[in-house]
Order: structure tokens, then C-alpha cells, then sequence
């Protein structure tokens, strides 16, 4: 049964994290909106840190290691190579989460651009090998899936990767690559076979410099302005042939579940990030409700409260629902426990409540919401990304509706 206490080292962690958005995040969060493409100075600062927490013991979320604890034996003994390589990491899944959430209070752009904390790197902590992340456990890993070609159908991807001698020799050209140009590593989606469907579709981690790879160009946001989105081209782009994560065979019966267990990681990240975004509407909201003369009761019935009170505990109760689908996620994923249903359903969720939260804190502020006097209206356009990428607000319904109904994605499309 899931206990919804936090362990002391977590919030610890998440008190850290909260500290970074207060003191980093959230004063410089206007000047890179207004500065699109403007390198955030403040991240240097950031790599440091993480890398001395990291160093010191203090924290183990650095990279990919973090999402991916120690394995037990039947006896009940770690097992000791791993307990050496990664540490006390139980809960790595929950930190990361945590650590999302808090500092996409502060500024989510600038939250994405935190080195070492890539999307990457959540693929590489829940499909490589031990061999491979203990070589690639500490970079600063984007993940490159969408295509100009398709969207949210992670299973058309057209780029291609052959195997030439001892190396890998990349074809395509990936969008929307969140830190694609800043990341040291990028998890390129590519397929080994085209005629073997989605089952040949694998990922591989290409080194930022690799020959072949450029950064096309870094496209210009609605919101998320702190963060860099680029387009990568790769033309016969070279890497090792052990930078195929997992394994390079094709399982057609397996099909594209392994490649697929990324998103099991990355969809509660993201809906801890659009937690954050509404959490730091839903304060500035109540801060200027306040001001306003708005009381905001628990102990009053909603319909007998101001109007403005009564949607805010709508809101509010609708963030709470997104946040505890959140750690349900989190924690399944920590426990080994399949957890695709409820990462998807946290997505949806938290996307969908990330919008309306941020939305209607526009609307209920009046002026001082839609002018740039407060962040309400930064955050209103932070938070629709957040309901887009690692699967839009359809697809999430779409899985959910699979695994409730138990078919598959040729019987509901």
C-alpha cells in the first residue's frame, strides 16, 4: 500500500530543490522569457551544484543513475557491483520527480536546461544495460524522437541507423529535441530495420559533436523560452557500436515495449513539472484573491463563498488529484511495480489541470493577470508545452483506454 508520507531524505531533497527555484529560478525567470536563446549564466552555477551534491553523496539523482536503484537478490543481499556503481538510490524515481516539481515552481524552462537532468537521461536509466550506465550514468542526455514527418506516433519514426564494422552510421533529421543543443548527449529514436515495423525502432546515445550531427536550428516558443529546442540533422553520423541502449536484437514478439519503458520514466516527470507550474499559479492566485479582499474558506460550503473563491478550490482540488496521480507513478516506478496506466494517467491529468489552472489565475487576476506585472501570464504559456510533448493529452487517454479495456493498438486506434 502506497504511503503518502515522504521519507525525511526525500524532502530534504525536494527542500533543496524548492530553495534553487526560490533563489535561482524565479528571479531570473523574466529576463530569459523576454531574452529568448539567451544562454541562462545561472546554469554554471547549476552544474556545480549538482555535480558537488553528486560528488559528496549528499544526492544520487545526478544523471541517470538516479533513476535506476540497486537491484536485490532473492537472499535479500544488493547485489554488490551495483550497490558500488549507483549507491543507496532507492527512490530515485520519486527524487527526480520531486526535484521536477519543485524547481518548475521556480521556472520550468529554466528547469529543463538544469545539466544532467535531461530527458535522456531517463531513457538511459530505464533501458541500459549496467555496462552502459556506468559509461553514460552521468551525462547531461536530451532525447530526440519527433520527426518533421509525425507527432505524437513515436512508433513512425523514419530516421535509421546501419550497422557499418564497429560502428553505427545514423540517417534523419529529429525536432523539438528539448537542451539539443546544450545537452553533452542525445538519445536519438532510430530503427535498425524499416521492414520489421516498430519493433526495430531502438535508441542510441549520440555524443553532442559526434561527425554527422548539427544543430539545424533552435526554434522560436510560446512559452518555455529558457530552454533551447532544437533540430538535429544527422548525415552518416558516426558513433560506437555499444551506443545502442539495451539490447540490438529485434524482438518482433516484444515489439516496441522496450524502447516504449522510457515513457513509464519520463510522463510522471512531466506531470511533475505542470504540478509545479500550477502550484506557483495557485499561490500568486490566492496572494492576490487575498489582497482583493476574497476570503477563501474550507469551512464554508464553495456555493456559499465569493465566486472567485469557489472556483479556487476547484482548482485546488484538481491540482491535489494531479500531484497524488503523480506520486502514485513515482512510487510504482520505484518499486518495480508496471506502471504504464498510471504514468499515463498522471500525465493526462496533470497536463490538463496544468492549462486550466494557469488559464483561469489569468482570468480571475483580471489586467494583472494578462499584463506582465506578475507571471501568471508566463505561466499560462509555460504550461501548454507540458500537455503537448511526451505524448499529447489524446494519446495519454488513448493508452489509459487501452490498458483499462485491455486491447491493444491495433484493436483502439
Amino acid at each position: 500500500m502506497i504511503n503518502l508520507e515522504l521519507p525525511k531524505k526525500l524532502r530534504a531533497s525536494a527542500n533543496q530543490a524548492h530553495q534553487v527555484a526560490a533563489e535561482i529560478f524565479r528571479p531570473a525567470s523574466r529576463k530569459y522569457d523576454l531574452a529568448e536563446h539567451e544562454y541562462p549564466v545561472e546554469l554554471d552555477t547549476m552544474a556545480a551544484m549538482v555535480e558537488g551534491l553528486a560528488d559528496s553523496g549528499t544526492q544520487d539523482i545526478s544523471g541517470a543513475t538516479g533513476g535506476r536503484k540497486s537491484e536485490t537478490k532473492a537472499d535479500g543481499e544488493a547485489d554488490s557491483h551495483a550497490t558500488e556503481l549507483l549507491g543507496n538510490s532507492n527512490g530515485g524515481n520519486m527524487s527526480a520527480l520531486l526535484n521536477a516539481l519543485e524547481t518548475s515552481w521556480g521556472d520550468v524552462g529554466l528547469m529543463l536546461s538544469i545539466p544532467y537532468q535531461g530527458l535522456g537521461n531517463a531513457a538511459i536509466a530505464a533501458v541500459a544495460t549496467d555496462e552502459q550506465l556506468e559509461r553514460f550514468g552521468k551525462v547531461w542526455a536530451a532525447m530526440a524522437i519527433t520527426e518533421p514527418s509525425f507527432g505524437s506516433d513515436s512508433a513512425a519514426v523514419t530516421t535509421t541507423a546501419t550497422l557499418d564494422g564497429d560502428e553505427w552510421v545514423l540517417n534523419g533529421t529529429k525536432i523539438f529535441v528539448t537542451a539539443g543543443s546544450r545537452a553533452t548527449h542525445i538519445v536519438v529514436w532510430a530503427s535498425v530495420d524499416r521492414s520489421k515495423g516498430r519493433a526495430a525502432i531502438k535508441s542510441f546515445v549520440v555524443p553532442q559533436g559526434a561527425p554527422g550531427l548539427t544543430v539545424a536550428r533552435l526554434e522560436h516558443k510560446l512559452g518555455i523560452k529558457a530552454s533551447d529546442t532544437a533540430e538535429l540533422r544527422l548525415e552518416d553520423c558516426r558513433i560506437p557500436k555499444d551506443n545502442i541502449l539495451g539490447s540490438p536484437e529485434v524482438n518482433v514478439e516484444k515489439g516496441f515495449a522496450g524502447v516504449m519503458q522510457t515513457f513509464d520514466n519520463t510522463r510522471p516527470l512531466v506531470a511533475a513539472m505542470a504540478i509545479g507550474v500550477g502550484r506557483a499559479a495557485l499561490e500568486e492566485l490566492r496572494t492576490i484573491l487575498t489582497e482583493a479582499g476574497v476570503e477563501i474558506s474550507y469551512d464554508t460550503p464553495a456555493m456559499n463563498q465569493h465566486a472567485a473563491a469557489a472556483e479556487f478550490l476547484r482548482l485546488e482540488a484538481d491540482w491535489e488529484a494531479a500531484y497524488l496521480l503523480a506520486l502514485r507513478a513515482g512510487w510504482m516506478a520505484d518499486n518495480k511495480k508496471p506502471n504504464s496506466l498510471e504514468a499515463s494517467m498522471s500525465k493526462a491529468k496533470a497536463g490538463r489541470m496544468g492549462t486550466d489552472v494557469t488559464l483561469k489565475a489569468v482570468e480571475l487576476a483580471g489586467a494583472l493577470g494578462y499584463s506582465q506585472r506578475t507571471l501568471l501570464e508566463k505561466w499560462s504559456r509555460d504550461s501548454k508545452i507540458l500537455d503537448i510533448f511526451e505524448g499529447t493529452q489524446q494519446i495519454q487517454q488513448l493508452i489509459v483506454a487501452r490498458r483499462v479495456l485491455e486491447l491493444n493498438s491495433t484493436e483502439l486506434k
